[in-house]
């Protein structure tokens, strides 16, 4: 199976991700502050999604990522919505992608078409207490793979390029998510972690660890950290080199630290991040996919296609 970067990183040395969706959502007016988070929009204001996808794509995202974090099956219920109604807005989750992708490349044509990955959100995520970040659910990996089977079947049917497996706090979603993938064969997929530090996961759990174990899977074609402190990431990309031949793919943070409790971010204390010159390091260390989580920007994509 042929890498689905291979050709990206083949001419052009690197990947650039987007940025954050729902962070830069907010910072266009909209109210987030809700269990569906972003997915809030798929239903409330989908044009404003693919405005912010369509700002990626100019700024020269060679990925874009799907507003379909939050959603799930178990999250739309919990707002009254049916089960058919939460399939039409993990569908449109990927088609605003599609749309937006057209509409930037006739405006700014490209050699290589940007991939659209759909976004799979933990299982923590659609409980929105932030256990994301800590990875403590008590639930088994077969609870998890039920949890994660027929949405990752609705996005595959899409025809999204890749699936985006992100914000894993935990080696059983991690064996989840592997075992699941040998379900739907062809399929690529990348599994980014949380981590708490440059060598645990949000779990505790030793971040080799859980390179080593994705590193037997044909099906994962990207390894590697998002939604992490910047601080960080040097380490664990390091880390992940030593232990993988994989793609290594890297998009934190700007360091602040979210509150699940005030729903806000809290300060990043005394790391000032300045993005662009990071990510000339993370590139240094192995990483050859970057882009940016919650709290980056279209200009922070800008720069990163500036180092190329």
């Amino acid at each position: 199976m042929k890498n689905i970067f291979d050709s990206f990183i083949q001419k052009k040395g690197f990947v650039v991700l987007d940025g954050a969706m729902a962070t830069e959502l907010e910072a266009r007016g909209a109210d987030l502050n809700h269990s569906l988070w972003s997915a809030k929009l798929l239903k409330d204001n989908p044009g404003l999604i693919k405005q912010v996808h369509y700002d990626y794509l100019i700024a020269g995202a060679d990925v874009i990522t799907t507003a379909s974090y939050q959603a799930s099956f178990e999250g739309f219920a919990k707002h009254h919505y049916t089960a058919t109604e939460a399939i039409e807005l993990m569908q449109l989750s990927v088609q605003l992608a599609f749309e937006a992708r057209e509409e930037a490349l006739k405006t700014q044509p490209r050699e290589d078409k940007p991939l659209v990955a759909a976004s799979v959100g933990p299982h923590g995520a659609s409980l929105a207490d932030g256990s994301e970040y800590r990875g403590n659910y008590g639930v088994s990996i077969d609870d998890l793979k039920s949890f994660h089977r027929r949405r990752m079947e609705i996005l595959i049917n899409t025809g999204a390029d890749v699936l985006a497996c992100e914000t894993i706090p935990c080696l059983d979603e991690a064996i989840a998510l592997q075992q699941l993938l040998a379900e739907f064969p062809g399929v690529q997929a990348w599994i980014s972690f949380s981590c708490k530090d440059g060598k645990h996961l949000s779990s505790g759990e030793e971040f080799a660890e859980a390179v080593t174990l994705l590193n037997q899977s044909p099906q994962v074609v990207a390894i590697g950290v998002n939604c992490t402190a910047p601080q960080h990431i040097a380490s664990l990309v390091q880390i992940a080199a030593e232990h993988t031949d994989k793609h290594i793919l890297v998009y934190p943070n700007k360091g602040e630290v979210w509150d699940a409790t005030t729903k806000c971010w809290l300060p990043a204390g005394a790391h000032n991040s300045h993005f662009a010159h990071d990510a000339q390091t993370w590139f240094s260390a192995g990483a050859k996919i970057i882009g940016g989580c919650c709290r980056t920007t279209p200009e922070d994509i800008r720069q990163l296609q500036q180092l190329k």
